[in-house]
C-alpha cells in the first residue's frame, strides 16, 4: 500500500509512476480529495468532543451547586447527535479512500525500464546455449506419459483439467528437485522453513492478493481461509504487526509448498503439460531488509535462483520487467525463463522482486535501528527458487534422448539414490 503522506507532498510524482503503469492518474486527485474530506470532518469532530467535554464538565458543576442544568444537557445532546453523524460520514470516507488506496499498486523504481506490456521487457542476461537436437525432440508432456512418469488422464478424472499425478520416477524427480533447490538456498544462508499452506485474509492482504485479486485464488468458505498461491504469503506475514530488532535484518526465508491458483483468465494458454497447472510446487524466497540495502538484496536473490538453473546446466535468460508488466506490488522485478525446446523459447521459471516497503504497510512490518530509534517499515522481497513443476519440465525436454529416456542431470544423481538415467 502507497504512503498518503506521499500523495500529499509530491502528487505529481506519484502521478508519473502511476502513468508508467497505464493507470489513470485522476485518481490521484480523488485520493486528494478524500484524504482532505478525512482530515476536516476529524478536526470538526475533535472540536465537537473537546465542547461536549467541556458542557459535560459544566453540567456536573451545575448539579453540584444545585442549580438547573436543562440547557446544557440539552446542549449536549445536540453535540452528540452532531458528533454522531459527522463519525458516520467520516467513516464512510475513510472507508471509500482505503478501499482505493489498496487497490493502487506499488510505485515502479527508477531502474524498471518503461513499456506497455511484456514485448517491451529488456533482455539481462544469457546463460548457456540451448541444445540442437540430432533426432526429433518430443515435449515433455509425451515424454514422461511414455516413461510413466506422469498420468494426466486419471489425474483429469481425479480433479479435472490443470492437474497431474506425478508417478514412479517422476515423482522421484520432483522430490529430487525439491532436496536440491532447498539445499542450495540452504548453503546460501536462506533459513527453511515448513509453512501453512491455508492463510487468513488479513495475511492475503498483507502481501497484496486481496482485494484485488480476489478471483485468482482458491478459497475454504466454511472456515474462511484461503489456500496460498506461493510460500510467499506464509513467509512474509511471519512477522506481521512485529517491530524487528536491528540484528535481526536481514532475514531470509526458503521454503517449498504447493502453490494454488485458479488461472482466471489463462484459459487456452499453455493447456498441455506442466507449464501452466492449478497446484504446483514451489520453492521460494523471501527476505527482510533494510531499506538502503533490498536493492542488492535483489541482485542476490536473482543470482541464487540463476544459480539452480547452471548447477543444472539448462540454457536461462534474465529480464527486467518493463513498468506496463511489472507485478502489482514490485518496485523492480526480474524475471528468469528457462529453455523449454517443445516451445523453441524460454519461459518464466522464476519472478524475483523487490516490493521495497508496499507489503510492510500493509502488513505492518518494521524495525528499529537501535532501542530508542522510530520503527521504520521494512523493505521485504520474495523470489521463485525455483517452480519445480517448470524445472521438472525443462530437465525432461532438455535432457532427452533418442531412445525416450532422460539422462538425469549430473547434480541430481545424489538425489536420485545414483540413478543416472530414466527409462
Amino acid at each position: 500500500m502507497l504512503d498518503i503522506k506521499l500523495f500529499r507532498t509530491e502528487p505529481e510524482f506519484v502521478k508519473k509512476k502511476l502513468e508508467m503503469r497505464a493507470i489513470d492518474t485522476s485518481i490521484v486527485d480523488e485520493i486528494l480529495e478524500l484524504d482532505i474530506a478525512a482530515r476536516e470532518l476529524t478536526a470538526r469532530t475533535e472540536e465537537l468532543k473537546a465542547k461536549r467535554n467541556k458542557t459535560s464538565e459544566e453540567i456536573a458543576q451545575k448539579k453540584r451547586n444545585k442549580e438547573n442544568a436543562d440547557d446544557a444537557i440539552k446542549a449536549m445532546r445536540e453535540v452528540g447527535e452532531e458528533i454522531k453523524h459527522i463519525d458516520t460520514e467520516l467513516n464512510e470516507v475513510s472507508q471509500t479512500l482505503k478501499d482505493k488506496l489498496v487497490r493502487l499498486p506499488n510505485l515502479v523504481s527508477d531502474e524498471t525500464p518503461f513499456g506497455k506490456d511484456e514485448d517491451e521487457n529488456v533482455e539481462v542476461k544469457k546463460w548457456g546455449t540451448p541444445r540442437t537436437f540430432d533426432f526429433e525432440a518430443k515435449a515433455h508432456w509425451d515424454i514422461v506419459e511414455n516413461l510413466k512418469m506422469a498420468d494426466f488422464e486419471r489425474a483429469a478424472k481425479v480433479s479435472g483439467a490443470r492437474f497431474a499425478f506425478l508417478t514412479k520416477d517422476g515423482a522421484r524427480l520432483e522430490r529430487a528437485l525439491m532436496n536440491f533447490m532447498l539445499d542450495t538456498h540452504r548453503a546460501n544462508g536462506y533459513e527453511e522453513m515448513v509453512t501453512p499452506q491455508l492463510v487468513n485474509a488479513a495475511s492475503m492482504f498483507g502481501t497484496g492478493q486481496l482485494p484485488k485479486f480476489e478471483e485468482d485464488l482458491f478459497k475454504v468458505e466454511k472456515e474462511g481461509l484461503y489456500t496460498i498461491p506461493t510460500s510467499e504469503v506464509p513467509l512474509t506475514n511471519f512477522y506481521r504487526d512485529e517491530i524487528l530488532t536491528n540484528d535481526m535484518l536481514p532475514t531470509k526465508f526458503t521454503a517449498m509448498t504447493a502453490c494454488f491458483r485458479s488461472e482466471a483468465g489463462s484459459a487456452g494458454r499453455d493447456t498441455r503439460g506442466l507449464i501452466r497447472m492449478h497446484q504446483f510446487n514451489k520453492v521460494e524466497m523471501v527476505r527482510f531488509e533494510r531499506p538502503e540495502d533490498s536493492y542488492a538484496a535483489l541482485e542476490d536473490m536473482t543470482r541464487s535462483a540463476e544459480s539452480i538453473l547452471e548447477k543444472l546446466n539448462i540454457p536461462y535468460r534474465t529480464i527486467a520487467l518493463c513498468s506496463g508488466d511489472i507485478g502489482f506490488g514490485a518496485a523492480k522485478t526480474y524475471d528468469v525463463e528457462v529453455w523449454l525446446p517443445s516451445y523453441d523459447a524460454y519461459k518464466e521459471i522464476s519472478s524475483c522482486s523487490n516490493m521495497t516497503d508496499f507489503q510492510a504497510r500493509r502488513a505492518n512490518i518494521r524495525f528499529k535501528r537501535d532501542k530508542n530509534a522510530k520503527a521504520e517499515l521494512v523493505n521485504t522481497l520474495n523470489g521463485s527458487g525455483l517452480a519445480v513443476g517448470r524445472t521438472f519440465a525443462a530437465v525432461v525436454e532438455n535432457y532427452q534422448n533418442e531412445d525416450g529416456s532422460i539422462t538425469v542431470p549430473e547434480v541430481l544423481v545424489p538425489y536420485m539414490g545414483g540413478q543416472t538415467v530414466i527409462k
